[in-house]
């Protein structure tokens, strides 16, 4: 967060409004997981004016209602975080790409060392051939001997290395080949993870950007601005949740694993940590950062990003939720939290602000995933 972003929230703190989290989902669809918003259109003009802390409609610039400037404050978080979980799933690629170039280019080292061994007993072989080689064909060799049975025998050795450099020279060939498709393959490995790095540089640029576009309607606003949009939130939230803790979308009291209350357990002790996009800890966690960190503490390793998370890991009906598992927002899977119980989560919601512990409905909800489905 810039210098000045940060003056903007400490105003608002100071005049009561630090900007809560993202605005809530409606009530769950009774036939699946999947839940829909019905959040202000972007395209609205005339939607509800919070007031200002003297009672004043707090429009924004433009005569923009407070819905209104939610929904666009909403929409650039959205795109923010979506740029970081694609900068997440890039650096994840770049970490296993330059994994297997490390890997391919100690079997292409090994290769060569045991190509070099094989030619090495190639040449030995060949000379010994060569040493007990006389040019004349084994029958006249036999003809002339003045010990048949010596020649007989020295036939026998001769024939034996010859087969032995044949198998020698085909084991060459083989660890020839070997070498030369590690080498293509290392070759490949690095050119695709220079390509990655170039991806991930367009990646962190895609994050920055969206940040700066909060940072730049943010300090557009007054202090009574930022106190009516945080109530304006807040009281969206509030609503969402009522109605789905009253809908009975979500289960019944559910105990955790052992594995889920090992993973609760560390992200509960992440508490008032700093959101940073693309972190994964100690210090600093994104939303996937902190449940990929908390699953793992748990013995359960866990995609990274919250779209490889929806992706991979087993659904579940938020009838069966349980304390441990995770909650996808969004219907692109942006954002995720881990399930507290009781309708509430523990999650790392966005630049500027510390992992926290929230009502449920905090976002769109997309539906629920397990990591630890045979617990």
């Amino acid at each position: 967060m810039s210098g000045r972003l940060l003056r903007l929230v400490c105003t608002a703190a100071t005049a009561g409004a630090l900007l809560a989290p993202l605005p809530a989902a409606a009530a769950p669809d009774p036939g699946g997981t999947r839940l829909t918003t019905d959040a202000p259109s972007p395209a609205a003009t005339d939607g509800p004016t919070a007031p200002g802390p003297e009672g004043e409609s707090a429009a924004a610039p433009g005569n923009r209602s407070v819905a209104e400037l939610l929904t666009e404050l909403q929409e650039l978080y959205r795109k923010a975080e979506q740029a970081t979980e694609t900068y997440n799933a890039t650096a994840e690629r770049l970490k296993r790409g330059r994994a297997e170039v490390t890997r391919l280019d100690g079997e292409l080292a090994r290769a060569r060392l045991t190509l070099r061994d094989s030619k090495g007993a190639a040449g030995r072989l060949a000379r010994q051939q060569y040493q007990g080689s006389s040019g004349l064909s084994p029958y006249l060799r036999l003809l002339l001997a003045h010990d048949p049975q010596q020649a007989l025998d020295q036939g026998h050795v001769i024939g034996q290395v010859a087969r032995e450099r044949a198998e020698t020279l085909g084991r060459v060939s083989g660890d020839a080949k070997k070498a030369a498709e590690l080498a293509r393959k290392a070759r490949k490995a690095l050119d695709d993870q220079v390509a990655l790095a170039d991806r991930q540089e367009k990646d962190r640029e895609g994050v920055q950007r969206g940040l700066r576009d909060v940072e730049a309607l943010l300090a557009a606003l007054t202090p009574g601005q930022l106190t009516a949009l945080a109530e304006f939130e807040r009281r969206g939230v509030d609503r969402e949740q009522r109605k789905l803790v009253t809908s009975g979308a979500l289960s019944t009291v559910r105990r955790p694993s052992g594995q889920g209350d090992r993973a609760i357990d560390y992200a509960l002790r992440q508490l008032g940590k700093d959101y940073e996009w693309g972190a994964e800890g100690p210090e600093t966690y994104d939303c996937s950062g902190l449940t990929s960190k908390a699953w793992e503490h748990a013995g359960v390793p866990i995609p990274r990003t919250s779209e490889e998370q929806w992706a991979r890991l087993r659904h579940i009906p938020l009838t069966e939720l349980r304390p441990g598992d995770l909650v996808v927002y969004f219907p692109e899977a942006t954002h995720v939290a881990l399930y507290l119980g009781e309708g509430k989560v523990v999650q790392a919601p966005r630049t500027g602000e510390q992992v926290m512990i929230s009502p449920m409905a905090i976002h769109p909800i997309l539906g629920a995933v397990r990591p630890d489905p045979a617990a």
